[in-house]
């Protein structure tokens, strides 16, 4: 059973979880969090040790909301192709599915982290390599079942794949222009075909 103080650490989190993603780790005060909760200072803080842990927690929860997604779509039926091309999918709607948490964990985070907060940076470092192996896994299963050839391996091709996606989300996100995003997925879906033979 949850108990009264994991629900209001649980409620802490989910509320400030996209003020933490939109405006960042030192651009978010504590008066946004207080305003956004209902809850003090004394409240907030009788649940975590510091901002830093606050932040931290923050992303983990729309960290998880991204990697549930991804793992769906890479778990649906079918091929390995039709898996890749479940998540290229996903990415073309994928400001859409952020805007509700403050917009791209990923890109906000990371570049927000780099100077302010190394366990931040640290944290988003790794949900990119779990991102990339989740995708590289996929490749890989596909390949040992004989579904797809690939030019180079597995994990290459899923790194240069999402630094594909990412930073299409990232131009879309700076310019304010989805067509970076729909355009980049478009190009490429037709460079994945062209690049990972069939084999059957």
């Amino acid at each position: 059973m949850t108990t009264k103080a994991e629900k209001t650490t649980a409620y802490i989190i989910e509320t400030v979880a996209p003020i933490f993603n939109k405006f960042g780790y030192v651009g978010t005060s504590m008066s946004d969090m207080t305003e956004a909760t209902g809850l003090t200072k004394g409240a907030i803080y009788g649940n975590f040790e510091n901002k830093e842990a606050l932040a931290l927690s923050s992303f983990e929860y729309n960290r998880n909301l991204l990697l549930t997604e991804i793992r769906e779509r890479l778990a649906v039926e079918g091929a390995a192709l039709d898996k890749i091309f479940s998540l290229i999918t996903f990415y073309r709607q994928y400001d859409v599915f952020t805007l509700p948490h403050g917009g791209c964990p990923i890109l906000n985070v990371g570049v927000d982290a780099q100077h302010n907060n190394a366990q931040l940076a640290a944290a988003v470092k790794e949900t990119i390599k779990e991102i990339e192996g989740e995708i590289a896994l996929v490749l890989e299963n596909g390949q040992n079942q004989g579904e797809i050839r690939l030019p180079v391996q597995p994990s290459q091709f899923a790194k240069q794949m999402y630094t594909m996606l990412q930073g299409a989300v990232a131009m879309a996100t700076m310019t304010r222009d989805r067509k970076y995003l729909v355009n980049t997925v478009a190009y490429l879906e037709q460079l994945i075909k062209k690049e990972i033979r069939t084999l059957s």
